[in-house]
């Protein structure tokens, strides 16, 4: 065993090494940097192919990927999209920066993803997009969404940002509804530094995004813009360290799932710790593995304790109800959302990591718990 004063195990530290410099090297040698670059398009095809879909199209962030979706599907004033409640808050700004207005959704206590039974009450005449989120990498209950959204007459943009190399129903989160977006922040299972994709289909509509994103350029007529565009183009360097990131992924998400395993079995025993729950259907990635506690417990002098052992960890996140901007829909009750925010732990899952790591982890939440 290590000691813990001079070791620390990661909640979410990106995994990157000598690969990562060749092709970064590699995209510097070429001279091309920024936007433009070979490695952009090669980065998108080689994810297309990853995730079995028409095609990709790279962005800024996963932010950036969410707002194009949405602006392509034409959303705007006077539109609503249900969104569940418990989510980083990336999953709704991107609402409001197109006019349009969130209705929140509470979320399952098992899965903690969108509650299902509850999204055909909130849909009303204004209602265009279910946007369901793949918490934690957990597969979300796309057949009944699916479903709901056909019976309805809206579009699905899946929130995959956290749920790369996830499926359901032997499909790729990200690719079951209209569109899907992913984000390679620096914390998420691979990494571009920042970086997100759009993934869809239909190719109409993506080269459309391809060309929105690139500030609505006609490259043949030199600076010319007909429609309203945006600098969300990923860079060449970016993609460059996406491209080695996707050799090493499907060695990340094995990583990750047996990080899971080792705690579900490692704190099994421990009745007051219960962990989300996969729908039938499902495989998940875990790009954190998270903790809900069946009783109150101070999780500040919880997370104080563990940060003496090296150990980081984080809260769940809050319901967006809570921040000033929606604070106005708090007239609504989230018991379950609220429930696991507030007995909610996320545990040291980062790929840096080893198993000794994790079983150590496991060790100390008995010990303290």
């Amino acid at each position: 065993m290590f000691n813990t004063k001079t070791k620390t195990i990661y909640l979410d530290a990106p995994s990157v090494g000598e690969l990562e410099k060749q092709y970064i090297a590699k995209a510097i040698d070429s001279t091309f940097i920024s936007t433009v670059g070979p490695m952009v398009p090669e980065f998108e095809e080689k994810f297309a192919k990853y995730v079995a879909t028409k095609k990709a199209i790279s962005t800024q962030s996963g932010t950036a990927a969410l707002h194009m979706a949405l602006y392509e599907l034409g959303i705007g004033p006077g539109d609503e999209v249900i969104v569940p409640v418990l989510t980083f808050v990336a999953t709704i700004n991107p609402i409001v920066y197109v006019g349009a207005a969130p209705v929140f959704v509470d979320v399952d206590p098992k899965t903690w993803n969108i509650d299902v039974k509850q999204i055909e009450r909130k849909i009303t005449k204004r209602t265009k997009v279910i946007l369901p989120v793949h918490l934690f990498g957990n597969p979300c209950s796309m057949e009944e969404i699916l479903k709901i959204a056909r019976k309805n007459k809206l579009f699905v943009i899946e929130d995959a940002t956290e749920s790369l190399g996830s499926f359901y129903k032997n499909r790729h989160t990200g690719t079951l509804g209209d569109l899907g977006c992913f984000s390679f922040n620096g914390n998420k299972t691979m990494t571009t530094g920042g970086g997100g994709m759009i993934t869809g289909n239909d190719g109409k509509r993506l080269d459309h995004i391809k060309f929105l994103v690139n500030q609505a350029r006609e490259e043949e007529k030199g600076y010319y813009h007909p429609e309203i565009g945006f600098n969300y183009r990923m860079t060449n360097i970016e993609a460059a360290l996406g491209m080695a990131q996707m050799e090493k992924l499907e060695s990340f998400i094995s990583l990750k799932k047996e990080f899971s395993m080792i705690y579900r079995e490692g704190l099994k025993n421990i009745k007051d710790i219960e962990f989300q729950e996969e729908i039938i259907g499902a495989e998940t990635c875990w790009w954190l593995t998270c903790i809900k506690f069946g009783r109150e417990v101070d999780l500040s002098k919880l997370q104080s304790q563990l940060r003496l052992q090296g150990i980081q960890t984080r809260r769940l996140f809050m319901p967006v109800v809570e921040f000033p901007p929606y604070r106005s829909f708090k007239k609504v009750d989230f018991p379950m959302a609220y429930a696991i925010y507030e007995r909610g732990l996320c545990l040291p899952s980062s790929t840096v990591n080893s198993a000794d790591d994790i079983y150590y982890v496991c060790k100390t939440l008995k010990e303290l718990f």
